[in-house]
């Protein structure tokens, strides 16, 4: 891809910037990796789970009215893995350290992201890449694929059991205090 070189000097800028960030890459919606900077990190397999979360996200912000997607944060013991959209065709993946100021990460990846999209968006719409349908298609079209594929059958057309049918739900007054509260 042409715009690799600049897509990898924003991933670097954005390091300068975020001293805590440990990984970046930058990836088309389909999991490929366009530009990365993350040592230690296997770059393909991120992207693979970047883009089976982002159509899990994507179905997520669909089904609670939410509107299009635009970022996912996981907090892990070591640290988080924020998501952002980047444009039509790419998202950027961020890896920090736990102490990270998450405010400061958002305004970061949102700005990082947004170059991205703005780079990426710009390749693919001068080398006609996007789908006869339009990109809007192309990306729903990826995203029901990563899903059909990350989603097993049955989390697909059976709802979770939200209780177990033996026991009722308690019934008390919100706030009402039980023997059981300390």
């Amino acid at each position: 891809m042409a715009a690799e070189p600049e897509i990898l000097d924003e991933l670097r800028r954005l390091r300068a910037r975020l001293p805590q960030l440990t990984g970046a890459v930058a990836a088309g919606r389909d999991g490929l990796v366009l530009a990365q900077d993350a040592p230690g990190v296997e770059p393909d397999g991120l992207s693979a789970l970047t883009a089976t979360t982002l159509a899990v996200a994507i179905r997520m912000t669909d089904a609670t009215g939410r509107g299009e997607f635009r970022e996912l944060l996981i907090r892990g013991a070591d640290g988080y893995v924020a998501t952002y959209a980047a444009g039509r065709h790419a998202v950027l993946t961020l890896l920090t350290e736990d102490r990270v100021n998450v405010g400061r990460l958002h305004l970061e990846g949102r700005r990082a992201g947004a170059r991205i999209g703005e780079l990426v968006d710009a390749h693919e719409a001068a080398h006609g890449r996007t789908a006869p349908g339009g990109a809007a298609q192309q990306t729903a079209a990826h995203e029901r694929a990563a899903h059909d594929t990350a989603v097993p059958e049955t989390a697909r057309t059976t709802a979770p059991p939200t209780q177990d049918s033996t026991r009722p739900l308690p019934t008390r007054p919100v706030g009402a205090r039980t023997s059981t509260d300390n």
